[in-house]
């Protein structure tokens, strides 16, 4: 596969998962080639080939596992009956998950929005900072890798990058438009939904998600309230417990 740079470069600007599969290795005999290369999308449409055969479809499994997974893989196969070739050659490949960067979408732009912004600065996630009020870009400071949005929220079901490496926080000026985004985050593929709030708020949400919306699992697939319990309570304070929340879910721990 000579156009693999071109091929990863367009599956990237439509930020479709795929995985990269690359022959490291090859002792013996083998259908296969060192720097041989696979492309994997999660249907299991292949760009390429490391050989075909039985080899192959296991290898296009692996591929899709490690797409859900978002973990890189090595593996090490020795040619023989199993695999329905008597070359009895080894070959060794790694694959790897690529395009799935965690899209973390902070809705309001307040002191602790602002805060979140400059601790998750240089993390894994890619920050979206949104927010609704007129001319407010012009009153924050936060830094120029921040992608900062002022739209309605009737374009946020549009413009929002939902899916599997979606993570939403919800935090804005107004608790009906928390409600409103709170609601669209559910009914949306969605890693992960923060919600800041008191007691009596997450009751109120649930109470609506469950007898206005018909939404039976009600506020219970969201961290409210958001962040792990750190005892602190400033602006600051309170973005680092948002931010180490999103870290441990983000890495699995």
């Amino acid at each position: 596969m000579n156009n693999w740079i071109d091929l990863l470069q367009n599956f990237k600007l439509k930020r479709q998962p795929i995985a990269l599969v690359t022959i490291t290795k090859v002792l013996g005999s083998a259908p296969c080639k060192v720097a041989s290369k696979m492309i994997v999308t999660k249907q299991k449409e292949i760009f390429g080939t490391i050989g075909g055969g039985k080899l192959e479809f296991q290898v296009i499994d692996e591929a899709v596992i490690a797409i859900n997974e978002n973990k890189i893989k090595e593996f090490s196969y020795t040619l023989g009956p199993e695999f329905e070739q008597c070359c009895g050659g080894k070959v060794e490949l790694i694959i790897e998950p690529m395009n799935q960067t965690p899209e973390l979408f902070l809705f309001g732009a307040g002191h602790i929005g602002i805060e979140i912004c400059h601790i998750l600065k240089d993390t894994p996630f890619n920050i979206t900072l949104l927010d609704t009020r007129d001319n407010w870009r012009n009153t924050i400071e936060i830094d120029k890798s921040i992608n900062y949005v002022a739209i309605d929220f009737d374009l946020y079901k549009q413009h929002i990058n939902w899916g599997s490496n979606c993570y939403v926080v919800i935090m804005t000026h107004d608790h009906k438009l928390d409600f409103e985004i709170t609601a669209l985050a559910l009914h949306s593929e969605t890693n992960y939904i923060g919600l800041i709030g008191s007691k009596t708020k997450k009751n109120k949400f649930n109470n609506m998600l469950r007898n206005e919306l018909n939404f039976e699992a009600g506020i219970s697939p969201v961290h409210c309230p958001v962040g792990l319990d750190l005892g602190g309570h400033t602006p600051k304070e309170i973005a680092i417990s948002i931010a180490a929340e999103l870290l441990k879910e983000y890495y699995g721990k």
